[in-house]
């Protein structure tokens, strides 16, 4: 009897672990990129006195023409696109990552013990479990994936215009710098 009551106590346990090790997916943070690198496309401007000017006086022009070139622009290289995509809206799988691999998981437990003999309810039980939450796992991948790819597509949306802008800021400053003696490479 006492035998029989280690075995079953044992299979619990291993059943208990089992269902753990399972759901510890379900709470899972997304990946990906937190903040992001600085502005990658706008590059330093090499600027150079035509005229003999100080470096106190390039410095001065530098950043008159700097802000001059984000009033006519709207673009500002100091703010970092990481700050920009920190406004940007996130987009969530619905229902919530993890809700199908509990739900497959608890499911396939049921299913699993329902099917199985009734000496091996347990080990149906645990298989079940097992595979329904591989396969609500892979809904929930999938769910993932797709609200991964609409989130890309809005921020290449959202980043087609500030490269315009950058562009824009890019032209204007060599112009004032320009017109104020210096070469811009």
């Amino acid at each position: 009897m006492r035998g029989r009551f280690a075995l079953f106590q044992t299979r619990r346990t291993g059943v208990a672990l089992l269902a753990v090790v399972t759901l510890a997916g379900c709470a899972a943070p997304r990946s990906g990129p937190v903040g992001g690198a600085p502005e990658a496309s706008f590059r330093e401007m090499a600027v150079y006195p035509a005229q003999g000017q100080s470096a106190r006086r390039a410095d001065r022009d530098r950043y008159e023409c700097h802000l001059w070139a984000v009033k006519q622009s709207g673009f500002d290289p100091a703010r970092s696109s990481a700050q920009t995509r920190a406004l940007a809206p996130r987009v969530e799988p619905d229902p919530p990552s993890g809700t199908s691999t509990t739900m497959g998981a608890v499911a396939g437990a049921v299913v699993g013990a329902a099917v199985a003999n009734p000496q091996r309810t347990l080990e149906g039980a645990a298989i079940g479990a097992v595979v329904g939450g591989v396969a609500g796992n892979a809904a929930d991948n999938a769910r993932e994936a797709r609200a991964q790819a609409i989130e890309e597509r809005m921020a290449e949306r959202r980043d087609l215009p500030r490269e315009q802008r950058a562009d824009n800021y890019r032209r204007a400053t060599t112009a004032c710098l320009e017109g104020r003696g210096y070469t811009v490479r």
